[in-house]
C-alpha cells in the first residue's frame, strides 16, 4: 500500500504517530493498522452520538494498548447510539459497523460510520426547526 504525506502531515500507523518534515510517499509493505490525519477526529468533534461512537472507534484503531477497555466503551455506545435513531438506513449502518468492529475490520467501521455523518446532520437539522417554521 503507497500512502503519500504531504510535509507536517501526521500518520497514526499501529499505534504510533508520525509525522513528516517533507512531502513523502510511504509504502507499507506488510498489514499495519493506520489511520491519516485528515481522518482523525479531536475530541471536541465528537459532538453528536454518531460521532463519538466514530471516536471511540478510533481509539480502538490508534491505541490497541487501549483497545479492551475502547471496546467496552464502543458495546454500550453502539446500543445506545442504535436506540437513538429511528431512521431504518441509519440502525442498518450501525448494525454493520457493530459486524465490522466484532471482525476487528475497524478501518471499515470507522469508513462506515463517517457514511453517517450526512444523514445524521439532516436528522438533526430536521430537529432543529423552530415551532415558527414547522406553522
Amino acid at each position: 500500500m503507497h500512502i503519500s504525506l504531504r510535509a507536517g502531515e501526521k500518520l497514526y500507523i499501529n499505534g504510533a504517530v508520525l509525522r513528516v518534515d517533507r512531502k513523502v510517499s510511504l509504502e507499507l509493505l506488510n498489514d499495519a493498522t493506520f489511520l491519516l490525519e485528515a481522518h482523525v477526529m479531536r475530541v471536541e468533534e465528537a459532538n453528536t452520538p454518531l460521532r463519538q461512537l466514530y471516536f471511540i472507534v478510533q481509539v480502538i484503531l490508534m491505541n490497541p494498548g487501549d483497545a479492551a477497555a475502547a471496546h467496552e466503551m464502543f458495546n454500550e455506545s453502539i446500543r445506545r447510539t442504535t436506540e437513538t435513531f429511528e431512521q431504518e438506513e441509519v440502525v442498518n449502518g450501525l448494525r454493520n459497523v457493530a459486524q465490522l468492529v466484532q471482525m476487528n475490520r475497524i478501518f471499515e467501521a470507522l469508513k462506515s460510520i463517517r457514511g453517517l455523518f450526512a444523514i445524521e446532520a439532516e436528522i438533526m437539522n430536521g430537529m432543529m426547526i423552530s415551532p415558527n417554521q414547522a406553522a
